[in-house]
């Protein structure tokens, strides 16, 4: 699409356009699907040209329900609203595609819509749809502040105008000072999990600075704390206060003395440990002091003296590892070494010798065009690469697995980097180096690249370095699995789990819905199976030993089923306030979710270490629906109170469970006699 509105002022021509959109929207309504798309020109024309208006926005806002229920987005990444990542907004809305532009902006209008209250979306909530606009603004907010570059202009023309219409009429109905505010607390809510991923929440932080040393741009009175993440990245000290440029902070390095550097490591490390970010700058004092002793090191990495011991203990390694992982472009390798030290994971024998063969692997030509890809060319993909493998070994919780549905290859390199390091990085090394995985299933080996395919359905790229040359094989790897347990009764996750996971999967395995008829079946003795394998106090107060691999029930804030969702047990354990909760690690990138019917995932405050969700223990098992355990070591299952488990019965059907009641059972359902309705 070429054409543009003419200079006539706008008001007066909206009721026209207005008029054509909707006979447009009509005609694609009444089509049938085969023959949509001839009908779609007409709409996307007709919207480009109201959003060009004044009004033009709130004009398209309250005709969402019907844009989408036309098909306006069917065939499109569009079209599931609830998998959409906000940051790909910046993509979308500097395209100089037309199609592409109007495309985003319709959709960002039903997000308004429905986080208005407006339109009750099938599988997106309220709240859900705020969130993501809250962060379309954050990472837009250059574009919303600002006049469009030349450059904008030149590739984009009136869309940029377009685009910068779409944002302030979203940032007006939803109001700035609580973009900026949320936006902070949004921030500081995602570092708390200590995601590997960091480079949205980086850019989050890099546009509030650049709105807040911009003099044409009043916030008011919010964006109070954004200092304290701002400094974490351009000016953690003293000495690079004022985000001098790294080449700058290199020749003052030079002239400082035993004392200034002291306080140089101290205070990087402070900042780092706090937030879970590094400053480029840190990588530049990293690599200068790596030659000036061991203290200095340790002071730099914030270690403390179980780190410290591991530092010495591999000193030539860990000096291998700076030179070639730490770079100004690489900053987040300090973090993952030194959490990686602080975990002694060094002590076990084969991890060594598994890092010293990571320094001089050599990656195929398709891993190194990958990476590439991804990550540009700033640094060599190998460099790239052992940085993703410090941070998974440092933070084997932090591992997203993007907008894919591969959470059950996240939640696998997570567990081995948690529990079997050794491992992981025999996988990243056949990965990398060899360009295919063998695994075995009940003996049989399978080849990632004789399998025929995976559960995604394009090679993902929004993933962490190690995940991104290493999901693809063991995505497929898992769906043949899969396809070879075509026939078996029953759900093909009771011999994959163990296979696909490690041997420390329980052999025991639970559902509690048949599969056939998707209907709930025995699930009183399903949860009495769950205390009596993890609940501490019908277990013999036995710990978990190994992580397990758990399934459930996903929803969303108004409890309704959204879809079956691969997690991990982590541990069972009272919390600060004395309440007993489970404490599990989701392969997504953000954790902290609202499953509905007062039913809210916590990631910090209840006692969680880095990187961990919890619920109180009756609340997850509401949302469990398999689970593995020892068939050796369950505890008594008539110890369980009754009332615990109507509790529990009752959540799941208020829930997912909703529409999976058996028949026979409907009349014994307890409490409202709508609780079974979703």
């Amino acid at each position: 699409m070429t054409s543009d509105v003419g200079d006539q002022s706008g008001g007066d021509l909206l009721p026209g356009l207005l008029q054509r959109f909707d006979e447009a929207l009509s005609a694609l309504d009444a089509a049938p699907e085969f023959s949509k798309p001839a009908r779609l020109r007409r709409v996307l024309d007709g919207a480009k040209r109201i959003l060009l208006q004044p009004g033009g926005p709130a004009a398209i806002e309250t005709r969402a329900q019907a844009i989408e229920a036309a098909g306006t987005f069917l065939g499109s990444d569009w079209n599931a609203p609830e998998t959409l990542v906000p940051s790909l907004s910046v993509h979308s809305l500097g395209s100089p595609d037309a199609d592409t532009v109007v495309i985003e902006a319709l959709s960002d209008l039903r997000m308004l819509a429905v986080a208005r209250g407006d339109y009750s979306h099938r599988s997106l909530s309220a709240e859900n749809a705020h969130h993501h606009l809250t962060q379309l603004l954050a990472i837009n907010l250059q574009r919303l502040f600002m006049a469009p570059t030349e450059a904008e202009r030149e590739s984009q023309g009136r869309l940029a105008d377009l685009a910068r219409g779409l944002l302030t009429h979203l940032a007006d109905r939803i109001g700035y000072e609580h973009v900026i505010d949320e936006l902070i607390d949004e921030i500081w809510r995602i570092l708390q999990q200590r995601p590997i991923q960091t480079e949205p929440v980086k850019q989050m932080i890099t546009q509030m600075a650049i709105c807040q040393s911009n003099p044409a741009i009043d916030l008011g009175t919010s964006g109070q704390g954004a200092d304290r993440l701002v400094s974490s990245l351009f000016g953690p000290t003293q000495a690079c206060r004022e985000d001098p440029g790294v080449a700058i902070y290199q020749e003052r390095l030079e002239s400082m003395d035993g004392g200034a550097l002291q306080n140089e490591a101290t205070g990087f490390a402070r900042a780092m440990h706090d937030t879970g970010l590094v400053s480029p700058y840190h990588a530049a004092l990293m690599r200068h002091v790596m030659t000036l002793g061991d203290h200095l090191l340790s002071e730099t990495m914030g270690l403390s003296s179980t780190g410290r011991d591991c530092l010495l203990c591999y000193s030539e390694l860990t000096r291998a590892l700076i030179d070639q992982a730490v770079t100004p472009h690489t900053p987040q390798a300090v973090y993952g070494l030194a959490l990686m030290l602080e975990r002694g994971i060094l002590y076990q024998s084969p991890v060594a010798p598994a890092l010293w063969r990571q320094l001089s692997l050599p990656l195929s030509a398709w891993s190194r065009e990958r990476l590439a890809i991804a990550f540009g060319e700033a640094v060599p993909p190998r460099t790239r690469l052992l940085e993703g493998v410090l941070c998974m070994l440092g933070l084997p919780l932090g591992i997203g697995q993007g907008n894919n549905p591969t959470c059950q290859s996240a939640r696998a390199l997570s567990m081995w980097a948690y529990n079997d390091p050794d491992y992981l990085m025999q996988m990243v090394a056949w990965a990398a180096r060899d360009d295919e995985i063998i695994m075995h299933f009940e003996g049989q080996p399978i080849s990632s690249m004789a399998s025929i395919g995976g559960v995604a359905q394009s090679l993902p790229m929004d993933l962490d370095a190690v995940s991104l040359l290493v999901v693809p094989h063991l995505d497929r790897i898992y769906a043949e699995m899969g396809r070879r347990c075509i026939g078996r009764e029953g759900d093909p996750h009771r011999w994959i789990n163990p296979e696909f996971h490690g041997w420390w999967s329980g052999r025991g395995f639970r559902i509690n819905v048949d599969v056939a008829t998707g209907k709930l079946e025995a699930l009183e003795d399903f949860l009495r199976h769950f205390y009596a394998s993890y609940h501490p106090y019908y277990n013999g107060n036995q710990p978990l030993i190994h992580p397990q691999p758990i399934g459930i029930a996903s929803t969303d804030s108004a409890a309704r089923f959204i879809g079956w969702h691969a997690i991990t047990l982590l541990r069972v354990a009272l919390d600060p306030q004395e309440v007993m909760r489970v404490y599990f690690y989701n392969p997504n990138n953000d954790s902290g979710q609202k499953w509905g019917d007062g039913v809210e995932v916590s990631t910090a405050g209840s006692g969680e270490r880095f990187g961990e969700s919890s619920l109180p223990f009756e609340q997850f098992a509401s949302r469990l629906y398999i689970f593995h355990y020892d068939p050796l070591e369950y505890g008594a299952l008539a110890e369980v109170p009754q009332d615990s488990l109507d509790r529990v019965i009752d959540m799941v059907h208020r829930s997912w469970g909703a529409d999976r009641i058996p028949q026979d059972q409907l009349t014994l359902n307890i409490g409202d006699p709508t609780g079974t309705e979703a």
